[in-house]
């Protein structure tokens, strides 16, 4: 029993100490948020589109190459 008495002891004393640092946390305002998710999408958009070039590009080049005969 002393044991459950411990971990139900170090749990309240974790979740306040959770507590204490969601306090501190700053927020971002609403257009902060919004032009932060924006440039994540667009990012986001433009690798995946870079990664599509090289794929199909290298891909072409590989099926060039094994298409050779000597």
């Amino acid at each position: 029993m002393a044991d459950s008495a411990k971990l139900d002891k170090k749990a309240v004393k974790f979740f306040d100490g959770v507590k204490a640092e969601f306090k501190k946390i700053s927020w971002p305002d609403k257009d902060s948020l919004m032009k932060q998710s924006v440039a994540v999408v667009i990012i986001s958009l433009v690798v995946g589109a870079v990664i599509a070039v090289l794929d199909f590009g290298l891909q072409y080049g590989v099926d060039f190459i094994t298409t050779l005969h000597f």
